[in-house]
């Protein structure tokens, strides 16, 4: 399977690059064709401008800014993103991506007056959130995860209609071990070996 890992955080030492690495091996491992966007590393642009704004309706000259994240999400299969829980929901920079890069006209199209909004991200079939969150499990359903739901419901609905969908969380990461991430390394790479099969 040809699978995108996005990636969404700004140091390199951080645990989420342990996770990153994690993600990209465990999947090569298991024969996959892995493509990686390291959206801090890349130097990724998360404002949308004004002009940019004005022309997002603009079939084919909506595409330009963005076009090769836009390739990436045309090719996959898959996707892993992998990122911080960050006041329950995911970094600026990978909410830009997705308000950048999901395009109408190539990701959807609106919806009209007689119909509803039509996905045509029909060639997804897996997508995958990999995170880790400062607070616990009880506080992140009590807020209602926003973060979870804008991927897992919100992309969800632009892919093939069968599209599996995986969601693990690090929960009171600001407390934890080296015991605690090392099990949740372990964890990550036997969810997705059977998740990506």
């Amino acid at each position: 399977m040809r699978v995108l890992v996005v990636f969404c955080h700004p140091c390199k030492e951080s645990f989420n690059a342990a996770i990153c690495k994690t993600v990209t091996a465990t999947l090569e491992e298991n024969g996959h064709e892995v493509r990686l966007s390291d959206l801090y590393a890349s130097g990724f642009d998360p404002v949308m401008s004004a002009e940019e704004r004005r022309g997002y309706h603009a079939v084919e000259d909506n595409t330009i800014p963005v076009a090769d994240h836009l390739a990436d999400i045309m090719w996959c299969e898959g996707i892993v993103f992998v990122y911080p829980t960050w006041w329950f929901g995911p970094p600026a920079m990978l909410k830009g991506w997705l308000e950048r890069v999901w395009l109408p006209h190539e990701t959807f199209e609106m919806p009209t007056a007689g119909r509803g909004m039509q996905p045509k991200m029909q060639h997804i079939t897996r997508i995958g959130v990999v995170t880790t969150c400062g607070a616990s499990w009880l506080v992140s359903k009590l807020v209602g995860e926003p973060g979870r739901k804008i991927i897992l419901r919100g992309i969800r609905l632009l892919a093939h209609p069968r599209c599996k969908t995986m969601y693990m969380a690090h929960f009171k990461m600001d407390s934890s071990t080296p015991e605690s991430r090392e099990n949740y390394l372990a964890t990550v790479k036997r969810r997705l070996g059977s998740f990506f099969r």
